[in-house]
């Protein structure tokens, strides 16, 4: 007996499959904020505000 696959169902499958991927891949892409020194943004801003 042969198999039959269905085409609508499969593209729906590898569709959700590719988003999944493409939505991890865009995440994955942003860069980390590590190790910030809030003290010299606040200096920084006490500069702009002073001027």
């Amino acid at each position: 007996m042969a198999v039959t696959r269905l085409k609508r169902k499969d593209r729906r499958n590898k569709a959700i499959a590719t988003n999944k991927v493409e939505a991890i891949k865009f995440l994955r892409q942003k860069p980390e904020i590590k190790l910030i020194d809030i003290e010299a943004i606040k200096a920084e801003f006490a500069a702009k505000a002073a001027k």
